[in-house]
């Protein structure tokens, strides 16, 4: 019962206006359906969430979600690339990951914690997304269990991910970061932006460019 009433105010929310209504719906509904997260829901469980979405476009550089700030949310990519980035009291940034299509990005562990974001998500490129009020998201995962149990799984991913790339600056040298930085995310590799990449592995621009220029040695 409790899902149902979740279900009926979510669609009947005249602040939100229908995902039907984009006029690239066609498209954004095959792109929603290739998101790893989401791609195994069956048609009734896509029927609660849609009208949940909201669809959003940004610009590079633009803030999705505010470093230190209580508003989270849940975000599938659809198109473009988005990062992770903490930064401290001075200004200094740490990227801390990359995502693109199919992908996601979330501010589940702090809403589960009950802290402040504790990074921001930003746009490297063009970027537009389908999001909901991490609220609403959690509300929807109570009411699908095996869909909450692949979300987490893949949070901890995503958790494990950042640490061994903290790890990796520490303990391999410029080539081999950047060595492994390939294998990981080729699909990547040319898409993000020089000076992006460049501090996501800690290293100059000028630096990245010579190494790209021969050829890398595997790294474990």
């Amino acid at each position: 019962m409790i899902c149902f009433l979740i279900r009926f105010c979510k669609r009947h929310n005249p602040n939100m206006p229908p995902i039907q209504s984009h006029p690239q719906y066609n498209t954004i509904r095959l792109q929603l359906r290739q998101t790893l997260v989401l791609k195994d829901m069956p048609s009734s469980a896509w029927i609660e969430l849609e009208p949940q979405l909201e669809i959003a476009d940004f610009g590079k550089g633009d803030l999705l979600v505010h470093q230190g700030h209580s508003a989270m949310e849940q975000i599938f990519i659809l198109d473009g690339i988005l990062k992770r980035v903490v930064s401290d009291p001075k200004g200094k940034e740490m990227i801390l990951r990359f995502a693109a299509e199919t992908d996601m990005d979330t501010s589940y562990a702090a809403w589960r914690l009950g802290t402040p974001m504790p990074y921001s998500i930003v746009a490297v490129t063009k970027v537009r997304v389908a999001k909901l009020s991490m609220q609403h998201w959690v509300e929807f995962l109570g009411c699908h269990s095996e869909l909450k149990a692949r979300f987490e799984f893949e949070v901890m991913s995503l958790m494990s991910e950042v640490m061994a790339h903290t790890i990796t600056l520490h303990l391999l040298d410029a080539p081999g970061r950047l060595s492994r930085f390939k294998r990981k995310h080729p699909e990547l590799l040319d898409r993000i932006p020089k000076k992006e990449l460049a501090s996501y592995l800690n290293l100059t621009p000028e630096t990245l460019s010579r190494l790209k220029k021969r050829r890398q040695p595997e790294s474990p």
